[in-house]
């Protein structure tokens, strides 16, 4: 029966130490007789006392609230104010653009924002199920979220668990927590035994089952602990929420450059607008003056150059199967230091693969991996064996592992799978490496009858008919396996007693490696049923077969390819430190000797301070709870690095969402998973993140020349404006506001957009990434936009005086200044991309790719349509206070341009990376 008085003591350390508590303890704590179960009475006193059994996902902003976000920011403000006093002296038209330019740029930045803050949702429906109950005596089926601490559940094959529970009773009962722990592989639950030891791991917490894991194999009786948010998949939640995305190194930095550009034009357009009172100017022209000024040298062309720039950077990804979902995120991997991955299906194939065997005191070696049956058995000198020329012990043992077996080998096109137990699957494909076909050993000894693996025995055995009489074959444990036999099969068939210290020996000289071991034994009998009984003496042991999921060979040289580019690459994963690092010291993982590997239990030891430096020292973490992961992500952040985290399960989220980048699988991973990342790998191949890497620096690169472009043409719009105020010429500006928006707006965004398909350098990575401290602009760039800048004021302001000194016309000086300035961008864009470079070469003879050069022709002939369109087109003329060229004056513009060319080659030598 109930006991109410007893529901105070459960608490919140209480929750998180179940598992170290014995049966009795447990139940009393909860107040419960498990053979009845909670009242309905008291089930709902604890509903109303702990809430419904569910996650609840914060509330995200409304697309309004979002879109107004977007316009805090420095340069805008810039923009706004301006096109108020615009507004406020009734100058609407220009009102309405300078406002236009800033609503603009709201709504690039809006729709950049695409990443939907969506992940708790995702996690609450990934643990919404039904579950069977005992309440009041009586069974009956329930929604999850009805469940209290309390409650007793029942659990089956094929059932999800419903909420975190210790469990009372279990039969031959497996759980596959893969989402919350990482390992691939189902746990074997017990409730009987000894209470476990509080610090125990959570993926080796036998006597507990976790709310969204799956029951795979046999039953169950647990009761329910923790609910909803104080549930292992409700922490992860909570760990998330206070997570919170981080701004991207791009993001970042361009923050800062805008709040510095914002006090440097602020100044400038202040100082502009005193001198001129000074000197007896008026007002209003003064204030047209600031803010021509100020529209000048903002460059409010960029954030549609960096958005189109990122797109597409995202297009070049998908074809390189990276989906990318955040688009700053594609830059944030051209500057990422570390790469932290899991190892299942990422580092490795995800298919279990058999590589050593061990039978009549030899040892044998497969070859291939992964579930293709292709590869071939070796013996100790590395010679091949024919499936006809296998000693006795070696057929046999191969045998045991096909025949003792309930899984399938399938084919689908040129695919492999495993239907069932992925250990099983590997046996079979050992099995068919050796020429030994599952369903033809099947025809000749067709299986009798069986005795599935049981977690008390450790093995399962299975009795085949054959010509000599009916065989039991067994295969489990090493230790269940050996204490069970007392002879071993020699290289002539025969028997003989066996050392069993010799089979444990070579049994830990397999699992040192890293490999599962299984052990394979078989007995002759004269009846057609078995039990266990049968089995307990009397076995003849055949071999031992070792196991591992192997790493991807891809995956291999992308780590080399890393390490080449200054990145480290470090593994994070649930499964055992051995296997680990034997995976670790196949892929050469480390860049440093005889680095040490730590466990989630020796991390959760350490200070702060001690676990940044072992996250900077080591590369192989094992045994590592959701909250460790996250605690890593934020110790290498802590130490200024850039990190790309991966991962497929729910665990992996909060890291996910707190990494600089996250990066999720798109085959194995949870819908929790890709909703936290910025990044899914359609292949989930660790792969592809060196080839979104390389997609990321080209990025970077090209955003750069783009960044040159834009800062050179502002530089030299605004110099020109601000050089005409000081030497006092007047009401004669050499450039108008609107005439400045369009240059900005139009022809040099038309004009930059090429550079966003240069290919990539040919050396891009064996760089070693930036530095995250780097600013955005470094020396060379801002030496480059100097040089370039001050052309084109020589450029903007000597057309401007020459032909007003001549004509009088300030319309046509100004529509030549600016004419001659875009004749100038069209030879300092051809200078910025690899096209000039690749000419160079190719008339040394050497034959490299030129650029894109239709991207090129393509800005170029848009940018010269349009100003054809601006100076020639009467509502233009009206609009923008331009005036038609004839044909002479065209050609006067062109040949004054062609000064660029000996600059753009300086500033070339000047920034030789951009």
């Amino acid at each position: 029966m109930v006991k109410p008085s007893h529901l105070s003591k459960i608490s919140d350390a209480d929750g998180e130490n179940w598992h170290g508590l014995d049966t009795g303890q447990v139940l009393d704590r909860l107040g419960l007789s498990p053979e009845v179960g909670l009242s309905p009475d008291e089930a709902q006193r604890r509903l109303e006392q702990y809430g419904p059994n569910e996650l609840k996902a914060k509330k995200g902003r409304s697309s309004v609230v979002m879109f107004l976000i977007q316009f805090k920011n420095p340069l805008l403000y810039i923009l706004l104010i301006a096109g108020g006093v615009k507004a406020f002296l009734e100058s609407w038209i220009e009102a309405g653009v300078i406002w236009a330019a800033a609503g603009l740029n709201a709504l690039i930045a809006f729709t950049q924002e695409a990443k939907a803050e969506n992940a708790i949702t995702s996690l609450a429906s990934s643990v919404m199920t039904k579950a069977t109950v005992r309440r009041n005596g009586q069974m009956m089926q329930l929604a999850s979220r009805e469940l209290v601490p309390g409650d007793v559940v029942l659990l089956a094959s094929g059932d999800k668990v419903p909420a975190d529970l210790r469990l009372i009773r279990s039969r031959n009962l497996q759980v596959n927590e893969s989402a919350l722990t990482g390992e691939s592989v189902a746990v074997e639950k017990r409730a009987a035994g000894d209470p476990l030891p509080g610090e125990t791991p959570l993926a080796e917490r036998v006597n507990m089952a976790y709310a969204g894991s799956f029951v795979t194999f046999g039953q169950g009786e647990g009761v329910v602990v923790a609910t909803g948010l104080e549930t292992e998949t409700g922490r992860i939640s909570k760990l998330m929420e206070e997570s919170g995305g981080l701004a991207t190194p791009l993001t970042r930095k361009f923050e800062r450059f805008s709040k510095t550009l914002l006090y440097v034009i602020l100044g400038i357009a202040a100082a502009t607008f005193v001198k001129g009172l000074l000197w007896g100017d008026s007002p209003v022209y003064m204030f047209d003056a600031a803010v021509a000024l100020a529209v000048s040298a903002i460059p409010e062309g960029l954030p549609a150059v960096v958005t189109i720039t990122l797109a597409i950077g995202v297009s070049r990804m998908a074809r390189r199967n990276a989906i990318v979902r955040n688009l700053p995120a594609v830059e944030t991997l051209g500057s990422t230091t570390v790469i932290c991955s899991d190892k299942t299906g990422t580092l490795t194939e995800n298919q279990m693969t058999v590589q050593a065997v061990y039978a009549g005191n030899h040892h044998y070696t497969l070859t291939g991996d992964g579930y293709a049956p292709q590869g071939e058995l070796r013996d100790g000198e590395d010679h091949p064996v024919a499936s006809g020329q296998m000693p006795p012990p070696l057929r046999a043992c191969l045998v045991a592992g096909v025949l003792c077996n309930d899984s399938e080998l399938e084919q689908k096109g040129d695919q492999w799978r495993i239907v069932g137990d992925p250990t099983e699957g590997a046996l079979l494909v050992s099995g068919r490496k050796s020429g030994l076909n599952r369903a033809d050993l099947a025809k000749t000894r067709p299986r009798v009858d069986s005795i599935p693996f049981e977690s008390d025995y450790q093995y399962m055995a299975t009795l085949n008919r054959g010509g000599d009489g009916p065989m039991i074959y067994m295969k489990g444990s090493v230790e269940s396996v050996v204490k069970r036999s007392e002879h071993k099969m020699t290289a002539d068939g025969a028997t003989r007693p066996m050392d069993r210290d010799e089979i444990f020996l070579q049994a830990e000289r397999m699992a040192s490696r890293g490999l599962r071991v299984l052990a394979f034994a078989c007995k002759q009998v004269d009846r057609d049923k078995i039990d266990h009984d049968d089995l307990e003496t009397g076995m003849i042991f055949l071999g031992l077969q070792g196991m591992i999921d192997p790493p991807r060979a891809e995956a291999i040289v992308a780590v080399e390819s890393f390490h080449a580019a200054g990145v480290a690459v470090k593994m994070i994963t649930g499964d055992h430190k051995v296997t680990a690092e034997a995976i670790a010291e196949r892929m050469n993982l480390s860049q440093r000797k005889r680095a040490a590997a730590f466990t989630g239990l020796e991390l959760a030891r350490m200070e702060t301070n001690d676990l940044a430096n072992a996250a900077e020292e080591s590369s192989v973490f094992a045994r590592v709870a959701p909250e460790q992961k996250l605690r890593l992500v934020e110790a290498l952040q802590s130490m200024g690095h850039i990190v790309a985290m991966t991962g497929d399960g729910v665990n992996d989220a909060p890291a996910l969402k707190q990494a600089d980048i996250g990066i999720a699988m798109g085959i194995t991973g949870t819908e929790v998973a890709k909703e936290a990342s910025d990044m899914v790998l359609t292949d989930d191949n660790f792969a592809s993140i060196r080839a979104a890497v390389e997609e990321g620096r080209n990025l970077f690169q090209n955003l750069m020349k783009a960044l040159a472009f834009l800062l050179s043409v502002n530089g030299g719009l605004s110099s020109s404006i601000f050089l005409s105020v000081m030497t006092g010429r007047g009401s004669a500006l050499p450039i108008l506001p609107l005439q400045v928006l369009w240059i900005n707006m139009i022809v040099s965004v038309t004009m930059t957009i090429p550079l966003a398909f240069e290919p990539k350098s040919h050396n891009l990575m064996q760089r070693p990434p930036r530095s995250p401290n780097e600013p955005l602009l470094s020396r060379s760039l801002l030496r480059r936009i100097l040089v370039v800048s001050l052309l084109n004021l020589g450029l903007i302001f000597g057309v401007f005086a020459w032909i007003q000194h001549t004509t009088g016309t300030l319309a046509l000086a100004r529509t030549m200044a600016i004419q001659t300035l875009v004749f100038g961008l069209f030879f300092y864009l051809l200078s910025l991309s690899q096209f000039w470079a690749s000419l160079a070469v190719r008339f040394r003879g050497r034959k490299i790719p030129i650029g894109n050069a239709s991207a090129l022709g393509f800005g170029i002939f848009s940018a010269m349509v349009l100003q054809i369109v601006f100076n020639q087109w009467g509502v233009m003329n009206t609009l923008f206070s331009t005036t038609p060229l004839n044909a002479i004056q065209w050609m006067t513009c062109l040949g004054i341009s062609l000064a660029t060319i000996p600059v753009a080659l300086l500033a070339n030598r000047l920034d030789p990376r951009s």
